[in-house]
């Protein structure tokens, strides 16, 4: 998660388990305009097998279904899915299995957007990147004719933008929220955790780490001027935070709630 930087660095804020594995979540999130129902990522799903799920340490106590479903919100009440890329732990709802064994997209009547890049990546991936690509996730969106393939920045709709980072992989996006002078961004794997507000704390999952280094420097800086709030996919315990600068020095005021009048 970390890169080339020294382990006896991170595990200051991030200490390793016996398999060298860090506490991580999980993070998505909903965006209720008052007309839409807006759902930012899909989270790792429920499909990995046993295997999968000891490689990696999953725990999930509650899905996000669960959590949807103790907002009162329904499947079908989901009018736009945003998938920052198209890697297993993140767009794992974005189907499910149905009755016939053929996969179906979880959300009917959502239109999912994405990056084209990121489409045309996963289509073909290679040697290093296939193994991240599951294609139940997104091939039946094509199939159902609700995917929206985007290039670069773009508004999804009224207050809410996507904006190509690359980096992470090709196609990686972010997704800016705005609503009366306040603005909400979600990083995705552009920052996935508190941890990595530093430059150089880079994924070895990075595709294109000097492209990370560039679009973190450039968002973060606007982050601290906007004081914009920041949501943090792989935070394992607050997911979001303001960026505040002291001395040269950034370091992440994390919130619980936030409330907008």
């Amino acid at each position: 998660m970390f890169g080339v930087v020294p382990k006896v660095l991170w595990q200051r804020t991030d200490p390793a388990d016996e398999q060298n594995r860090i506490l991580m979540g999980l993070n998505c999130a909903l965006v209720r305009t008052g007309r839409k129902n807006i759902l930012i990522e899909t989270g790792i799903g429920s499909r990995l097998d046993r295997k999968q799920q000891d490689i990696f340490g999953v725990d999930q106590p509650k899905t996000l279904m669960d959590r949807l479903q103790a907002l009162g919100v329904r499947p079908e009440d989901i009018d736009i899915v945003i998938c920052s890329h198209l890697h297993f732990d993140h767009v794992g709802w974005n189907t499910v299995e149905g009755n016939d064994g053929r996969f179906v997209p979880t959300f009917p009547g959502a239109t999912y957007v994405l990056q084209r890049a990121e489409w045309e990546a996963a289509l073909r991936p290679n040697i290093r990147t296939k193994g991240n690509y599951f294609t139940e996730h997104f091939i039946p969106l094509e199939e159902h004719s609700v995917l929206r393939l985007v290039g670069g920045e773009e508004d999804v709709t009224d207050g809410i933008r996507v904006i190509l980072t690359g980096g992470h992989t090709e196609g990686h996006q972010i997704v800016k929220v705005e609503s009366d002078g306040q603005t909400a961004l979600f990083l995705a794997d552009l920052v996935p955790m508190t941890s990595h507000i530093k430059i150089p704390y880079v994924m070895s999952y990075d595709l294109y780490p000097m492209e990370t280094m560039r679009a973190k420097e450039k968002i973060l800086k606007q982050a601290v001027e906007g004081e914009w709030l920041l949501i943090f996919v792989h935070a394992p315990v607050v997911g979001m935070g303001y960026l505040r600068e002291k001395e040269g020095k950034r370091s992440v005021e994390t919130v619980e709630r936030v409330q907008y009048d």
